[in-house]
């Protein structure tokens, strides 16, 4: 015996909806569990690897599909652009504790970026993110699920600034690379820095770069494994960023 299933119902398991309200009409999308978040805070950019299918929902726990009459509440047909904007002013339906899941990985993703890109004045050292939550904690900073985790870390540096030595800054640093692996090593170096300020390659490739901080202990670590202890890599100053700067790259 056949079983009949009504042709604008789609079943769908693991899902993350996000409804919104338009013309006095609910409109749902389904999308992968944890995707919303990351694509939100820019980090994820493949929106086929946030929605499980570009259809606008009804009720996306019934199957139930929108109706395209009603969809022209949007001004577009386009189905894609309608799901973008409902994921960008939707909102996200989680249970309490996947929302306390969710802004638990926020919190810990906000400390990772001020990490990476902030030292101690004092040391010229960068903090580990360890230490960056401890001093979140301890200001009892509150993560808001609809801003950017970057747009917060601006905040957070803001904030941290009253209770500890903390400062935005790239690293202006030296290396010295045996000439042997200099230009192997400087190609795996690349990715890891900001701006070249010299290149002098001689009997040794030398050069003075800025870096963000949360790159150093990764370049220190590849200079020393590749080229077995013969490289050296030196702090020379600190270059502050900006305060007009309000952009994270």
């Amino acid at each position: 015996m056949s079983i009949f299933t009504p042709t604008n119902q789609i079943r769908l398991t693991n899902v993350a909806v996000v409804r919104m309200k338009k013309g006095g009409k609910r409109f749902e999308i389904a999308c992968y569990k944890n995707k919303v978040m990351s694509w939100r805070s820019g980090a994820e950019k493949d929106l086929d690897e946030v929605l499980q299918t570009n259809t606008v929902f009804v009720n996306v726990s019934k199957g139930q599909v929108a109706k395209k009459e009603d969809l022209k509440a949007f001004g577009t047909e386009d189905l894609t652009e309608i799901c973008k904007q409902i994921l960008a002013k939707g909102e996200l339906q989680v249970s309490d504790k996947e929302r306390q899941s969710q802004l638990e990985q926020m919190f810990r993703d906000i400390a990772t970026i001020v990490a990476e890109k902030c030292v101690n004045p004092e040391t010229k050292r960068p903090y580990t993110v360890n230490l960056i939550e401890r001093a979140m904690k301890d200001i009892h900073y509150s993560v808001k699920a609809h801003k950017s985790t970057k747009q917060q870390a601006l905040e957070v540096i803001k904030q941290l600034k009253e209770s500890i030595q903390i400062q935005r800054a790239h690293m202006r640093v030296r290396f010295v690379l045996p000439a042997k692996d200099g230009k192997r090593l400087k190609e795996k170096l690349k990715p890891l820095i900001k701006v070249v300020e010299s290149e002098d390659f001689d009997d040794e490739l030398e050069m003075v770069c800025l870096i963000d901080p949360g790159c150093f202990r990764e370049i220190d670590e590849l200079i020393r494994c590749e080229t077995k202890g013969k490289g050296a890599l030196e702090v020379l100053s600190l270059k502050d960023v900006e305060e007009g700067d309000e952009r994270l790259e």
